[in-house]
């Protein structure tokens, strides 16, 4: 009879992450590598779960330049521990390979390259992390990891596949093979980009779908939302591959997949947060907000109004998913209708759009309405304290952190009804007294001014009544957006997964 763990042990197989608590190990405050919001998901996950007193491990990527010197002496003082992967900490395992020794981010623009790093991560999770640490659930994260829930499901390990975002890579057997990884135990488990007849047949001509594989092996899945898990089933999204719709499908038909949604790091806390100059919480926020609006007016060059209705930008300024195209097309158009009121808009956010901005700013001569600036954590969390409202014009949104960061700040989201925003922001209601945005359904530039003109309404109502709802807001999102809920939701499923208690006491 085998015996169980008193607290059954769970290993997470991510790419990135933003933060480990200190207490994990040694090096945990050192290894901090982020590319989107799946780093920051999986640092608020990991802490919760150590902080509930979970016996969670975390194996990722050993990125020697991005952790720099001083992780590199530890290892320098402990090398030779193991043969391929070095474990200086109970807890966090880093995985060894010179694929992802000298890179500078998590991803590289060549897909070839990412394949490999993702190939020289699996195989050490295969071969060294996993019968190193020997847990009882396995949680993976999205492509990168995708070959392993096979694995799992071979060696009888349940395991959890998260998908944050809806990209693959496809490569052969033999091609797996020569990185290192013996799949021929659990090829049968994998997704090949056509039924195979046998392994023989398949080595060398059918390639293998690394996110469609996950979802495929997996005992369980969740996408980051509930809303974006029906809109892939449903076929709404260009980029999901019909083999991915078919999988998710048959998974939530068996009762295998739900919606989770992430939640922001508990820094993001107008009342505590310190790259603010003015904190506040729901029972002053009108003064914090109006100094730290001021501020943020002087610094940027902006025309300095307390008066003015601020919107901010807090997303990527790419050409696909964050609606970047309907913010240009009709940026003059708004600063314009609002000359008076006046209307201001900040950028802090990086992508190929950014340029264009700059250009409709520099053509008009905006510069005292609009800002365009270069990411940066400290500026953009003035921005939320300092804002009315965030721009979320998104085409997709597995999940979204923005238009859940924002009403923590008092700065309501104007946002597309879509994916994650559907499930976190709702149409404004005063005479209901609910609600905390503003939504609009069709993906064009019209859709956006109208949305705009509903916040500028709102904007314009007498304090009284504006400020109550904002209070009301900030009040409801910080009992809602809370990593602890998020953690909790992931906790609940552990348990059915193991059909036992994942935690002594709860």
């Amino acid at each position: 009879m085998v015996r169980l763990r008193k607290k059954p042990r769970v290993l997470l197989v991510t790419p990135e992450i933003t933060y480990l608590p200190e207490s994990m190990g040694n090096i945990s405050r050192y290894v901090a590598v982020k590319a989107g919001g799946l780093g920051e998901v999986i640092a608020s996950l990991t802490k919760s779960l150590y902080e509930h007193g979970a016996d969670v491990h975390v194996a990722l990527p050993h990125y020697r330049r991005i952790f720099k010197n001083k992780i590199n002496k530890l290892f320098d003082q402990n090398s030779g521990k193991t043969k391929n992967c070095q474990f200086l900490d109970r807890r966090i395992h880093l995985a060894e390979d010179r694929a992802f020794y000298y890179i500078d981010s998590v991803y590289s623009a060549q897909a070839n390259e990412n394949t490999k790093i993702s190939l020289a991560f699996q195989r050490e999770v295969i071969n060294n992390i996993v019968p190193f640490v020997r847990p009882d659930l396995i949680h993976c994260h999205d492509w990168m990891s995708g070959l392993i829930p096979a694995m799992a499901r071979n060696m009888g390990i349940p395991c959890l596949f998260t998908i944050h975002n809806v990209f693959t890579v496809k490569e052969t057997l033999s091609a797996i093979e020569e990185r290192g990884i013996d799949a021929a135990p659990f090829w049968k488990n994998l997704f090949f980009a056509r039924p195979p007849l046998h392994y023989e047949e398949s080595r060398e001509t059918n390639p293998v779908d690394f996110l469609s594989s996950g979802v495929f092996a997996a005992h369980f899945i969740n996408t980051v939302s509930p809303t974006f898990l029906r809109e892939l089933i449903e076929g709404k999204h260009w980029f999901a591959e019909e083999s991915l719709k078919r999988e998710l499908k048959f998974k939530l038909e068996a009762g295998c997949a739900v919606g989770i949604l992430n939640s922001p790091d508990p820094s993001f806390n107008p009342g505590n947060d310190q790259s603010l100059p003015f904190k506040y919480n729901a029972g002053n926020f009108a003064l914090g907000k109006t100094q730290n609006k001021q501020r943020l007016q002087k610094m940027l060059g902006l025309l300095e109004d307390e008066h003015a209705a601020l919107f901010f930008w807090p997303s990527r300024l790419d050409s696909i998913q964050k609606g970047s195209p309907l913010m240009s097309h009709i940026l003059y158009d708004v600063i314009s209708k609002y000359w008076r009121l006046p209307l201001q808009i900040v950028f802090v956010a990086d992508g190929e759009f950014q340029q264009y901005m700059r250009q409709i700013v520099s053509m008009f001569n905006l510069s005292e309405r609009v800002a365009v600036c270069d990411f940066d954590d400290s500026l953009s969390r003035l921005a939320y304290a300092a804002s009315d409202f965030i721009l979320m014009p998104s085409a997709y949104e597995p999940c979204g952190l923005t238009q859940m960061i924002a009403p923590l700040y008092g700065s309501l989201p104007v946002g597309r009804d879509t994916g994650g925003i559907h499930d976190t922001i709702k149409d404004l209601n005063i005479e209901k007294n609910s609600g905390n945005g503003f939504l609009f359904e069709s993906y064009d530039p019209e859709g956006l001014m109208w949305a705009i003109e509903q916040a500028v309404s709102f904007f314009q109502l007498p304090p009284i009544i504006k400020e109550s709802q904002i209070a009301r807001i900030m009040t409801e999102s910080l009992a809602s957006f809370h990593h602890s809920v998020t953690a909790n939701h992931y906790i609940d499923l552990y348990e059915r997964m193991l059909r036992r208690p994942f935690l002594p006491t709860r």
